[in-house]
């Protein structure tokens, strides 16, 4: 740990935008002062930021590291290396791992690994299945971010079924994160594609075999559920337009019982670029039209999406080259979800301020995880500069994912990450990686 004095930055933070200085003492925020002036740093390094853009590090909330069982497409270091180059100082794991992340005992396995490998802040989410309620019930909500719940097939196929979704949302005091996708209106589409093109189905079809029909059977199911039951609920990957009429506009994250999450790639792309990009960017629920997409924004901004996500799932390239029926699903964007974002605001579509929001704050509010996700003074030090004028295209060398693809491969972008700071420690440096194991585990104040 090391004292640092960051001068000369512009912060954004609650809403706000001001010139100032913060000093981290180890790995607490611990003056922030308006304005800037010759302050003495006493035996504190000193970090110039020549106005670039502080904000608080990026959570987030969604992110499959693969870590155990599939480490030849990820690893909880590989990847979080990653997350802090893109800004990303805190995430959430999936459980749908080798073995898959169904009991305590194999959760906590999983955090002893993240213990030693782990550049930011790290949870795990424990998978529900049809036979452990009693482990999702041993399962302590100050130490873990949520149950995940998979209502339709994706990687590691977790399933539950309705039976099982019922005694969860009963039983269960814990955040429930759900994959929102009916089962049976997907198997019954496949079914008929596959009856007119046999194996050779065109991934343009994707969208129409996992379709908005089966998104919004799923979404509304869980939303009813969640009322019924008065549960905590936060739907992932929203992808089309007629889920949003599910959700309330506004209101303090914090404060809802019911949230949702956008994942920076319905925001980016849209169903017209399945013939450029093909199987690279196959996910699930997939990549819905450029209306649903346009939809998305809207409800971003207005506040019935709540937090933006990646879910973060590296393949090897070799894997997304594969025909249709066999690539798997997944896309890796953790590194560029800020960038992503910061383009938005130079097309003049989002505020400085509303990207801090809906990537620092709202992770923080809606999952409650203790100081972090906002610049005050005694928060951890997760801190990321920002030169929003700094231009740089997207290419293999300095793409630090495992799996060395992206579909982002020959962007251009605006912005780029300077420094990341995590609980205080220097681990991203002008596109050096400069840290060790800074990342701790989250905790949550519920």
């Amino acid at each position: 740990m090391a004292k640092y004095l960051i001068k000369n930055a512009v912060i954004v933070n609650e809403g706000h935008r001001f010139k100032g200085d913060v000093l981290l003492n180890n790995d607490i925020i611990d003056r922030i002062w308006e304005g800037s002036s010759d302050r003495d740093a006493g035996n504190a390094s000193v970090l110039d930021a020549g106005d670039k853009i502080l904000i608080p590090g990026i959570i987030d909330d969604h992110v499959h590291f693969r870590e155990p069982g599939m480490t030849h497409k990820a690893d909880i270091a590989s990847e979080s290396k990653a997350a802090v180059a893109g800004g990303v100082t805190s995430y959430m794991d999936m459980p749908n791992t080798i073995p898959p992340a169904t009991t305590v005992e194999l959760l906590d396995e999983k955090f002893a690994l993240a213990e030693k490998g782990s550049l930011a802040n790290y949870s795990f989410y424990i998978g529900a299945t049809d036979t452990n309620i009693r482990e999702l019930l041993r399962t302590n909500p100050r130490e873990v971010c949520g149950i995940k719940v998979f209502l339709g097939t994706s990687t590691g196929n977790m399933l539950v079924n309705n039976a099982t979704l019922s005694n969860i949302f009963s039983e269960c005091a814990m955040l429930i994160a759900v994959h929102c996708e009916d089962e049976e209106t997907i198997m019954n589409n496949l079914s008929k594609y596959k009856a007119k093109y046999k194996e050779d189905i065109d991934i343009n079809f994707h969208p129409l075999i996992r379709s908005a029909e089966a998104c919004y059977k799923s979404s509304s199911l869980a939303v009813e559920m969640a009322l019924k039951y008065n549960a905590r609920l936060h739907v992932l990957h929203i992808s089309t337009e007629r889920e949003l009429g599910l959700f309330s506009s506004g209101g303090f994250a914090g404060d809802k019982k019911i949230t949702c999450e956008a994942c920076i790639h319905y925001l980016w792309f849209d169903d017209n670029d399945y013939n450029k990009y093909g199987t690279r960017i196959k996910c699930n629920p997939a990549i819905k039209t450029a209306g649903d997409r346009e939809a998305l924004f809207r409800g971003l901004l207005a506040g019935k999406i709540d937090l933006v996500g990646t879910d973060h799932a590296p393949h090897t390239i070799d894997e997304k080259n594969n025909p249709y029926l066999k690539a798997p699903s997944g896309i890796p964007m953790i590194q560029h979800s800020l960038v992503a974002m910061l383009e938005f605001y130079h097309r003049g579509m989002i505020t400085l301020e509303d990207i801090v929001s809906k990537m620092c704050h709202a992770p923080a509010d809606t999952f409650r995880i203790d100081r972090r996700g906002y610049i005050r003074e005694g928060y951890f030090a997760d801190l990321v500069l920002v030169d929003l004028n700094h231009e740089w295209e997207v290419k293999p060398d300095n793409i630090l994912y495992k799996c060395k693809w992206s579909p982002l491969e020959n962007t251009v972008f605006h912005s780029a990450v300077s420094h990341t700071f995590v609980n205080g420690c220097l681990v991203y440096d002008k596109g050096k990686i400069t840290g060790s194991t800074c990342g701790r585990r989250l905790s949550f104040n519920r």
